[in-house]
């Protein structure tokens, strides 16, 4: 493919005027502003990505301690406690710090987290820190391609953001819901069955005659009118 050749006069007043220089176009310079454009919006998507991550690092934790217990220092009496309920466990932070690492193996670990975040939610006081701290949660959690998007339905993720501009205390309370019962009914019975938490109660299993009871719970598994898992 041909090149085009633009010659141009020397702007130096000092030089020779006979002197020029010159500057080889190929077919690629023409397509320098779609070029241009496409960099653009990257570069838009890549400041939003990090806006996302900083509101990310900057607000989901707060109030929880940077100090946390390995599942080597729960107690095994402690950890089988948790098995009777998923209200029980949630009781518990040993319990809930547990719980999530679980859920990152199975790279679902925003459901713990927007739950937790709601539940901070609905004990700000201020009306402006929960303007601000309803901004994040919608933007790390509910809107789509959200850094952390929780798996809500079309309609509620709707009504978040129709309300977001005068956020009220209940304004996740049916995502919040929706996400509970997933974790109750989907994530819980596969806990209870994971590694993680059967290395916690392992030696409590292995102690024979007079130790507290307690069986692996079977994959295939039912949820009463609770929604508690039964074998």
């Amino acid at each position: 493919m041909e090149s085009l050749l633009f010659l141009f006069p020397q702007f130096s007043y000092m030089a020779p005027k006979e002197e020029a220089y010159f500057k080889t176009l190929s077919p690629e310079d023409f397509q320098a502003p779609k070029m241009k454009n496409d960099n653009s919006r990257q570069k838009d998507k890549e400041k939003k990505s990090r806006l996302s991550l900083f509101l990310t690092k900057s607000g989901s934790h707060e109030n929880v301690s940077t100090q946390k217990k390995s599942p080597s220092n729960i107690s095994a009496e402690a950890a089988l406690q948790w098995s009777n309920s998923f209200e029980e466990l949630l009781k518990h932070s040993d319990g809930v710090e547990t719980f999530s690492q679980f859920l990152k193996t199975e790279f679902s670990e925003e459901n713990i987290e927007f739950w937790l975040a709601c539940e901070e939610y609905k004990t700000i006081d201020s009306d402006t820190k929960l303007l601000s701290k309803a901004k994040y949660i919608y933007t790390v959690f509910i809107e789509s391609d959200a850094p952390k998007e929780v798996n809500i339905d079309h309609d509620t993720k709707t009504a978040i953001r129709r309300n977001l501009s005068q956020p009220t205390r209940n304004c996740f309370e049916a995502a919040q819901k929706n996400i509970y019962s997933l974790m109750k009914k989907d994530s819980f019975p596969r806990f209870l069955n994971s590694d993680i938490y059967l290395h916690l109660t392992s030696h409590l299993r292995s102690k024979g005659p007079g130790a507290p009871m307690f069986r692996r719970r079977s994959r295939s598994c039912v949820f009463n009118e609770r929604g508690e898992a039964t074998t």
